[in-house]
């Protein structure tokens, strides 16, 4: 049984006490019952005076089909191609109190959104969600065309962004670095609050950011709970870099898939202009 104070002594340790952190985490990680589960991970970061910030994507649920007028080039998509299962051809509106979130990112977002206090960003297929004293802060900087506003945010608050059992393709302040190189995010639909269709940013693949993990590991500050390993990064200065070694070598984020449309299209500049 993983204890509370054992949790709070590596907060302390991993220099996050205050501070906003941005948090990927996997709870199987820790190889044994972490008794209360994501909430007390949640708790002890709170404890510690941390504001939390988490992915709270709806892609799934918000995302459109692409509209035969709005399809730009290079943009990570066959337009040729069936519709996916999850781009529909109608669909409502996203929604901050919507209660929605994609189930692959794990139980502690899912518990994050429906804390009291918990505050949400406005993007409609890639929201983020934070509770703590700076949440508001964090996601008034978030919009449907600036998708990653509360990852720069973070970075300008001397915010960290804190693994938890899991690798740097789960680090989704690294699409912040791809814009920084020089990369145009890509372009999916959803329908804003009035109701109309309209292209708003996302991320591309991240499957090939473990290849960063030379160029950033000298910013990790590493602890283990458990089997859980914990790294935390000061995002400014891994955003820092992982800019500089993407823009150095544009190749350096493509994914073992060598047939990866996202990767292949990203890698060469993101969407052309219309």
């Amino acid at each position: 049984m993983i204890l509370t104070e054992h949790l709070g002594t590596t907060i302390d340790n991993l220099r996050l006490s205050g501070r906003p952190v941005m948090l990927h985490t996997s709870l199987r990680s820790f190889g044994t019952t972490l008794e209360g589960g994501a909430d007390t991970l949640l708790d002890a970061l709170l404890e510690r005076g941390c504001t939390v910030m988490v992915p709270a994507f709806t892609e799934p649920q918000f995302g459109l089909a692409a509209p035969a007028t709005m399809r730009p080039a290079r943009n990570g998509l066959d337009y040729t191609a069936p519709p996916s299962g999850s781009a529909l051809p109608e669909g409502p509106a996203y929604s901050v109190d919507c209660g929605l979130i994609n189930p692959h990112l794990g139980a502690l977002p899912a518990v994050l959104i429906g804390r009291v206090g918990a505050v949400r960003g406005r993007h409609p297929l890639n929201s983020f969600a934070a509770v703590g004293p700076q949440a508001t802060g964090l996601m008034d900087a978030q919009s449907p065309v600036d998708v990653y506003g509360p990852v720069r945010e973070l970075a300008d608050r001397d915010g960290a962004i804190l693994l938890v059992g899991v690798g740097l393709n789960r680090m989704t302040a690294l699409h912040l670095a791809e814009q920084r190189s020089g990369r145009r995010l890509f372009r999916r639909w959803a329908r804003d609050e009035e109701g109309e269709i309209r292209m708003v940013e996302v991320g591309s693949c991240s499957e090939g950011f473990p290849r960063l993990e030379p160029a950033l590991s000298p910013f990790a500050r590493i602890a283990t709970v458990e089997a859980s390993r914990w790294r935390a990064y000061s995002a400014q200065r891994v955003l820092a870099a992982a800019t500089a070694a993407i823009a150095a070598d544009q190749d350096i984020t493509r994914c073992p898939d060598t047939g990866c449309v996202l990767c292949r299209d990203a890698i060469a500049g993101g969407p052309e202009s219309p």
